[in-house]
């Protein structure tokens, strides 16, 4: 099964049928030249990338950053419609006083697969002690967390406060918890290498930034950056495709992925088998 780790669902056309709400998604996202887009045309970007099943995200910023971009109940309500595509995580603002509540309640009663965070938007740090309710609450569920960490385009959100160093102490603290850093946590390549190799709880995505060839892109930050050899070899078990689709294209990240010229084995473990394990839907024998 090849899985897609990191897909906002932001413009699909089921949840936006309030056009002022889709301005605001626009707005915050800076996303401007997209159309809506229908189940069927969602179906025909996974078959042209050859992938099986997505997993949204939920998109949870604090109210004066723009609020639930896409809110839990949205994301559950897109996996009930399409399970067979696609898997699901929630979101919260983690410094909301109600954050706790809704963790457990997007957990539980809607039954998402883990959360995905946003530092940057919320700027809040990981090692914030007022964090930890909802690490518990993961651990106790034994679901994953996904940081939105690297590059950031959106407006008004820093650079610093997506430099996945600031992960350390939280994998440190809570080596029971998975934990996903997007982007490959570039520019920062080589550190989220270096936190790859001693933490074993932790993994990556790849849905790198792309300037106009995503293979070219690719190139650098796996081969020149890092060595690809890294990838084939030492961190093989821990690096999850990822697309961060709407903003950049499935089929071209996943066709820059294939082109690295990885062993087949170590494809298909960043290709799927990887993300199914992050997701606690299959256990991975790591060799």
């Amino acid at each position: 099964m090849r899985v897609d780790i990191h897909v906002h669902p932001t413009f699909y056309e089921s949840i936006n049928r309030d056009p002022a709400r889709e301005e605001i998604r626009h707005r915050v996202v800076d996303i401007h030249k997209n159309g809506l887009a229908p189940l069927e045309h969602i179906r025909n970007q996974m078959s042209c990338a050859r992938l099986d099943r997505l997993t949204l995200l939920a998109q949870v910023y604090p109210a004066d950053s723009g609020g639930a971009l896409v809110s839990n109940d949205e994301v559950a309500a897109l996996v009930r419609q399409s399970p067979d595509l696609f898997f699901g995580l929630g979101s919260v603002d983690p410094l909301d006083p109600g954050a706790s509540e809704e963790a457990e309640r997007a957990l539980g009663e809607l039954g998402l697969l883990g959360l995905a965070l946003y530092p940057a938007a919320g700027k809040f740090r990981l090692n914030d002690p007022r964090l930890e309710p909802i690490w518990s609450i993961c651990r106790r569920y034994d679901r994953p967390v996904l940081l939105h960490l690297g590059m950031t385009w959106e407006p008004g959100q820093y650079l610093c406060w997506g430099n996945p160093l600031s992960v350390e102490p939280l994998a440190m603290v809570h080596p029971d918890l998975r934990i996903c850093i997007t982007r490959f946590g570039w520019p920062w390549v080589r550190e989220t290498a270096a936190l790859l190799l001693k933490y074993p709880n932790l993994y990556a995505d790849t849905g790198v930034l792309y300037f106009d060839c995503a293979r070219e892109f690719y190139q650098q930050t796996f081969t020149r950056d890092i060595p690809v050899t890294w990838l084939d070899r030492s961190l093989r078990h821990q690096v999850l495709f990822g697309s961060d689709n709407p903003r950049f294209e499935q089929i071209r990240m996943a066709t820059a992925m294939e082109a690295l010229g990885l062993r087949e084995n170590t494809l298909e473990l960043i290709m799927g088998d990887n993300a199914l394990e992050f997701l606690g839907l299959r256990e991975v024998h790591r060799d």
